[in-house]
C-alpha cells in the first residue's frame, strides 16, 4: 500500500484529528444506494474518498471499512462499521466522479479504537 502522512500548516488546518493518505477499501450505503471505494485519506473522525455519483450533503449513511493490519508474516483485516454523514460534495471535472467527505457520526469506542490503532502503526511504520 502506498500511503503518506498529509502534512498541512497547523495554523491553517481547522481538523481536529490527524489523517492518513491512502487506499483503504470502503463501503458506503443509504435507503437509495450502495457505493464501494477506496479511502482517499482516513482519520479517527471520517474520511474522504471518491464515489460515481452525486450524494446530497447531510445524507446519513452506513460506512464500513476494511483495516489492514500487519501481524508478523500476515495481513489481518479488521472490519470497521459506523454511522456517517457527508459533510462535502465535489464534483471531478469532466470525470463524473465525486469527491465526498464524510464524518463518522455513530462509532463504537471498538471502532475507533482500530481505526486509531491503524494510524498509530502507520504512522510507526513512516517513522522506522
Amino acid at each position: 500500500m502506498n500511503e503518506t502522512v498529509i502534512q498541512t500548516n497547523p495554523a491553517e488546518e481547522r481538523r481536529q484529528a490527524l489523517r492518513i493518505a491512502g487506499n483503504i477499501p470502503l463501503k458506503i450505503s443509504s435507503d437509495d444506494f450502495d457505493v464501494v471505494t477506496e479511502t482517499r485519506n482516513l482519520s479517527c473522525s471520517g474520511a474522504y474518498c471518491r464515489v460515481n455519483q452525486y450524494v446530497e450533503p447531510m445524507t446519513k449513511l452506513k460506512v464500513q471499512l476494511l483495516l489492514p493490519f500487519k501481524r508478523k508474516d500476515k495481513v489481518v483485516t479488521k472490519k470497521v462499521s459506523c454511522g456517517g454523514v457527508i459533510v462535502r460534495t465535489d464534483a471531478v471535472l469532466n470525470d463524473g466522479l465525486y469527491n465526498v467527505a464524510i464524518f463518522f457520526n455513530d462509532i463504537s469506542s471498538r471502532d475507533a479504537g482500530y481505526i486509531a490503532e491503524y494510524i498509530s502503526a502507520f504512522l510507526a511504520q513512516q517513522n522506522q
